[in-house]
């Protein structure tokens, strides 16, 4: 079953710019509405409480439907790069650049061992589809090749979801496990949408993400690769100077 013909649907560009409107809204409500509910100014009226509460339920709720759209995405640049090796570098180096401001912003610290950014989570998939390929090359063909195959898969899949885990990454196993899914099912649009939303079911309203990710076009759309690379560091580290200044002048 292939995915809707009858309009244009969306491209990669604007499933980008849902997962990052979508994770702002989660992030502002993490740091910025999390701290106002325990404002002096803000306890001493249970009206004003009881709204910034409500704000920040709803701006995490609204927050779970940008990490399936990244997972996703990162499967659609894995299977349409030309250099899976840069690839995997810029992932790698956006890990390391975004973990001090993802520290900072949400858990108060520049060095916090006990939660790795999201981005260890999309580079430990990343690398067990690196893995899945290399065995689909070297083993394929007949019935034991392929029994083999799929031994590997589950060996490879397990390692990547025990180094998340091992790592205390965002999202940890479930993440690596869901990149996995997306990744196996990518022949059968509808087979990956109720899957992944079944993947994520555990924390609703996350597979309401896979409504846009139905449309996709497989377009890419605005070029603005380094854009969504570097908003994710440089949105977290002006929540923190902002959430610092509210709960120092609040």
């Amino acid at each position: 079953m292939d995915r809707p013909s009858y309009f244009s649907g969306i491209s990669g560009s604007t499933l980008k710019l849902i997962a990052v409107f979508t994770m702002l809204i989660d992030h502002t409500g993490a740091t910025v509405l999390r701290t106002l509910c325990h404002l002096p100014s803000v306890t001493a009226i249970p009206g004003r409480q009881a709204f910034f509460v409500s704000a920040y339920n709803l701006s995490r709720s609204i927050g779970r439907i940008a990490f399936p759209i990244f997972c996703f995405l990162l499967v659609e640049g894995f299977l349409h790069t030309r250099n899976v090796a840069k690839y995997a570098f810029r992932m790698l180096l956006f890990t390391l650049i975004s973990e001090i401001p993802f520290d900072l912003a949400l858990k108060g610290s520049w060095y916090y061992p006990e939660k790795q950014n999201v981005y260890t989570t999309l580079l430990i998939g990343l690398l067990v589809l690196i893995c899945f390929r290399l065995t689909e090359r070297f083993l394929s063909g007949g019935r034991l090749l392929n029994l083999l195959r799929i031994l590997l898969y589950l060996i490879i899949l397990g390692s990547g979801m025990k180094l998340a885990t091992l790592l205390c990454t965002d999202y940890n196993f479930k993440g690596v496990f869901l990149i996995a899914m997306l990744y196996l099912t990518k022949q059968a649009p509808a087979v990956q949408c109720v899957s992944g939303a079944c993947c994520v079911s555990w924390e609703l309203p996350a597979p309401i993400a896979f409504l846009p990710i139905w449309l996709y076009n497989g377009k890419r759309g605005l070029r603005l690769k380094y854009f969504f690379y570097w908003f994710y560091p440089v949105h977290l580290l002006l929540l923190y100077l902002l959430n610092t200044a509210i709960a120092a002048y609040g």
